[in-house]
Order: structure tokens, then sequence, then C-alpha cells
């Protein structure tokens, strides 16, 4: 299925299962849809299943031009615009995150977002200049920075081989221009201001966090708890689907969702 972003780029998604809520999973950076289909399989029997390919990704149009925080909070607006449900769960993984941020306060419908390995610690978000020489690595010898650079942020010893290796295939299918394009929007993003605008429940799921980070958290979200699925890299919903479903059901469960 395909909608149109506002810009005019057109966004793949999926749709599985039915009921009156909707779980709009959104992938993060070089993410497509086919990173959420343990969650499709495990949440259809109960749940309206969404996920999408943002702009630049998977098989979503690329022709755009001007790529922001905004235009991404588009992408997923225009999916959910199209959903059939009485409520939307937002689940945005990494820099998907801040774009379900973004977007909830443009929907009506959202009765919770949920961050996937994300803005555990809102006061730590690093700053475009403290990312430029990563995002010039990119553009000077991606494949080198995939391979000696992105293992020690995104994996640990827990991140099954098969894993690895499937997500180092798809970070390299472009250019390293692309890659830091794609991601740059981020760190131009003012996560806090938006994350002040949300007035529905947030809940983390990922890396383990001190307890100071959650309060520190709660100083921007209103109701905000995190839980910890601790040893595993920034993709637990495909190092360990089952422990991840078994987590996202339980906050849609305490959320009544």
């Amino acid at each position: 299925m395909r909608v149109t972003s506002k810009d005019g780029v057109e966004i793949h998604h999926e749709v599985s299962g039915d009921g009156d809520t909707a779980v709009v999973l959104v992938h993060g950076w070089m993410g497509n849809v086919r990173w959420w289909d343990a969650q499709r399989d495990a949440f259809a029997p109960t749940h309206r299943v969404v996920t999408l390919d943002l702009a630049g990704h998977g098989a979503s149009g690329r022709t755009r031009t001007a790529w922001s925080a905004e235009e991404y909070a588009d992408d997923i607006v225009a999916v959910a615009d199209a959903v059939p449900a009485a409520r939307l769960v937002l689940v945005g993984h990494s820099m998907a995150g801040a774009y379900a941020l973004a977007a909830c306060p443009r929907l009506a419908r959202v009765a919770a977002v949920i961050l996937v390995d994300t803005l555990a610690d809102l006061d730590a978000i690093p700053s475009l200049a403290q990312v430029e020489p990563l995002l010039a690595s990119y553009r000077a010898d991606y494949p080198a920075a995939v391979a000696s650079l992105l293992p020690g942020y995104l994996f640990t010893a827990l991140t099954p081989p098969a894993v690895a290796a499937r997500l180092t295939g798809e970070f390299l299918s472009v250019t390293g221009d692309v890659a830091a394009t794609l991601i740059e929007p981020l760190y131009r993003f003012d996560v806090r201001a938006a994350a002040r605008a949300v007035d529905v429940p947030v809940r983390g799921i990922g890396a383990a966090t001190s307890p100071d980070a959650a309060l520190r958290n709660r100083q921007y979200l209103r109701d905000y708890a995190h839980v910890a699925l601790a040893g595993y890299g920034h993709y637990p919903m495909l190092e360990a689907p089952d422990a991840f479903n078994a987590a996202l059901r339980a906050q849609l469960v305490e959320l009544g969702l």
C-alpha cells in the first residue's frame, strides 16, 4: 500500500490484522518494514499492525529534497491518517522515536508512544557538532565506518551473528552520502521541545539505563517509564524478538491497549 507524504513523496506501508488499536511500527536509520516481521506475526491476531518505510528507505520514494525531522513526521502522519482504527500506538525505533514524538500531537487518535532503544535520556542527546565527525566518516569511507565504528555502537555479544550480518548488508546498500543525509535531520531537531508537546503515555523499551535517566525524561514527558532488555544491542525486535514482543505486549496491557 502507498500514501503520499506532505511533500509528494510516496510512502510504502503494510497493514495486517484487525482491531480497535493499531500499532504503527516505524523503523530506524537504514531500516525497512521487514525489521518488524516478528512483531507483525505476534500482534496481528489481537491488533491492527501497520509498518511503513520512511522516505529514502525500503520501498518508499527517494525524491525528497529537504530532509528534516518534520518531513519524516509527515510520513508517519500520512500513513496513520489512512489507518481505520479507533486508537493508535506509535512505536518508533532509534531515530524514528523522535519522529514519532513529533507526529504524536498531530494525530488525535494516538493513545501512547513506545520508544525502542532511543531517547532513554533526553538530557544526553548529542548535538550535530558532536556527530559531525561520524557523518564525515560516512561520506569519506562508508564501508570502513560500517566495519570499524558502527558495531561498537549497535551490537553486543548477544547480537546474533546473522542479525549483525543482515544489518551490515542493509547499511551498505546505499552510499555514505545518502546514509549521512538520512540520519542528519535527527541532530538538527529539538527533540526535547517535541517531547514537551506530547500528552499521552510514553514508554521506552531497550538497553538498561539508570533510574536518574528516567527521572530526567519526566522533566519533558508527562508520563514516562522505561523497560530494560539488558544485554542486547540496538535492535531488540530483531535480536530477541520473543523478549521484545513480551515487553511490548506488557506495555500495551498496562496501558489498556
